[in-house]
């Protein structure tokens, strides 16, 4: 096992201890100052404790949340949860089984909020409760091209298992239903890429 796989988080851009007096600032990480950040972290963020990259993170979270169903430990849902951290959603949902494979999220969960609904009734109430209708992604009958649909400025992306997609309940309990529209042979994309289109087309659209 490589080193990299022995500890995720590390990266081959770090840095090593500071040299010269130590900046000021209780974001500021002592150990790390002393021992140097491998982490693998944004330059801006270097040094700082987690804690503080959190904090300054919540400031400018953007306003979807991403939702993955989780009845068959699908392996896909710690690359959702990484690219859900790269396009800084505001919280990630799993639904269904509380545990989830975290190898591919290489350790972004620390930086994201992370919540459980044991069924989809359960989410369902959570975003009725915070005025966020669901947006479900799927290529089934009723589904609009994302491209072509304008995401609301806050929701919840739902998306569903590798192979089988959403459950029934969940596409039941969505507000929208919106697909990739794909030009080759396969049907489908794999479950983390289809997320990672969806919520930057959500951040191209807001950009906008």
């Amino acid at each position: 096992m490589t080193d990299l796989e022995q500890h995720p988080e590390k990266s081959t851009h770090g840095v090593g201890p500071w040299s010269g007096p130590w900046p000021e600032g209780d974001h500021f990480d002592p150990e790390l100052l002393t021992h140097g950040d491998t982490r693998n972290v944004i330059d801006s963020y270097r040094y700082w404790s987690m804690d503080a990259i959190v904090a300054d993170l919540d400031t400018r979270r953007h306003g979807f949340h991403v939702a993955i169903e989780n009845w068959q430990h699908d392996l896909n849902i710690g690359s959702i949860v990484r690219s859900a951290n790269a396009f800084l959603a505001d919280t990630v949902h799993i639904v269904g089984r509380r545990r989830w494979n975290k190898r591919g999220a290489m350790v972004t969960d620390r930086y994201q909020h992370v919540l459980h609904h044991p069924t989809i009734d359960d989410l369902l109430e959570y975003a009725t409760e915070h005025s966020l209708p669901l947006v479900a992604v799927d290529n089934v009958e009723r589904s609009v091209p994302v491209e072509k649909t304008t995401l609301p400025e806050r929701c919840i992306l739902l998306f569903g298992q590798e192979g089988p997609g959403l459950s029934p309940e969940a596409l039941a309990a969505a507000d929208q239903v919106v697909e990739i529209t794909q030009f080759g042979s396969t049907r489908s994309l794999n479950a983390s890429a289809a997320a990672a289109i969806v919520m930057h087309q959500w951040v191209v659209q807001r950009q906008r």
